[in-house]
């Protein structure tokens, strides 16, 4: 794939909100922290959560839905959406 969503990074204009799994095996730490230090060098605008969970948690299917999780972050999601 020709993924060059990093090198995009400043092409973002809007707030962007990072809701991710700490347990995550497709973005493990190394990841994380390369997209938090691309945005920051962007100028980027946005908010940042790591919670103890794994892929897909917030979809409610599935064995690694955690439903209190999955609420905080939509509750987070809805505040940004409100300011908007």
């Amino acid at each position: 794939m020709n993924d060059n969503s990093l090198d995009r990074i400043p092409e973002i204009h809007g707030e962007m909100l990072m809701n991710l799994g700490r347990q995550d095996p497709h973005v493990p730490l190394e990841g994380r922290l390369k997209i938090h230090a691309a945005m920051e060098a962007a100028g980027t605008y946005f908010q940042w959560h790591e919670v103890n969970a794994a892929h897909a948690f917030s979809r409610d299917e599935g064995p690694r839905y955690n439903p209190a999780l999955a609420q905080q972050c939509y509750g987070i999601a809805l505040e940004m959406f409100k300011r908007g």
